[in-house]
């Protein structure tokens, strides 16, 4: 468990679970955070599920201030727990390829045979077209990648610039604080030196730097 004044929680995305944030997190530690990784069943659980496995790991997180660092699908589980009953020790959150505007890849991926398998029950959230809401009191930065290599091109022509599965305009959400694009792909940015060094400083400041 985090003892330090700053924890930071981090969440995997689909398919993945907390080894994938390894690297992500031993350099958040390096920068003088206490990060943890948070793992849940990204694809048997619904999103209201996923949700509480979070309201539940930060209630048990020992600091005075948790931020949260999210990938993909996990940005969405982020965004959706900040419009509930947050912990009040809630900091800064940053969301990394997250498709908070949807996912066109995702719904491309769906209708393939066998897609709405391999997505399971995380299928609901791609197609329902809700998108997140911000409020005036979140702090919140988006990094998006603009290196197209990903999964995303095998199910369909991903518009450009994107990270290969996820477009950058598919990260934009009114009321972030803070919005940057950088030269990786979807899993790349989870071991880009430059992903973790933007994340620590928006952690720090609530703004990437330039």
């Amino acid at each position: 468990m985090a003892t330090r004044a700053e924890a930071v929680l981090l969440l995997h995305g689909l398919w993945m679970n907390s080894v994938a944030m390894l690297y992500l997190s031993l350099a958040l530690d390096d920068a003088g955070f206490a990060a943890e990784s948070l793992d849940y069943h990204s694809m048997r659980g619904t999103l209201p599920e996923h949700v509480v496995a979070l309201a539940d790991r930060v209630a048990g997180t020992a600091a005075e201030t948790v931020h949260l660092v999210a990938h993909s699908l996990g940005g969405i589980v982020a965004l959706d727990y900040l419009q509930g009953a947050r912990d009040s020790r809630i900091g800064r959150v940053v969301l990394l390829g997250a498709p908070v505007g949807g996912s066109q890849t995702a719904r491309a991926f769906a209708d393939q045979p066998g897609g709405e398998w391999m997505l399971g029950r995380s299928t609901d959230i791609w197609r329902s077209g809700n998108r997140a809401q911000l409020d005036a009191t979140a702090c919140v930065g988006a990094i998006a990648g603009s290196s197209p290599f990903g999964l995303g091109s095998m199910f369909m022509d991903v518009p450009e610039p994107s990270d290969g599965v996820v477009t950058v305009e598919e990260t934009r959400l009114p009321g972030l604080s803070d919005h940057l694009v950088l030269p990786v792909s979807h899993s790349g940015m989870l071991i880009s030196q430059e992903v973790a060094r933007q994340t620590a400083a928006f952690l720090r400041n609530g703004r990437f730097e330039r």
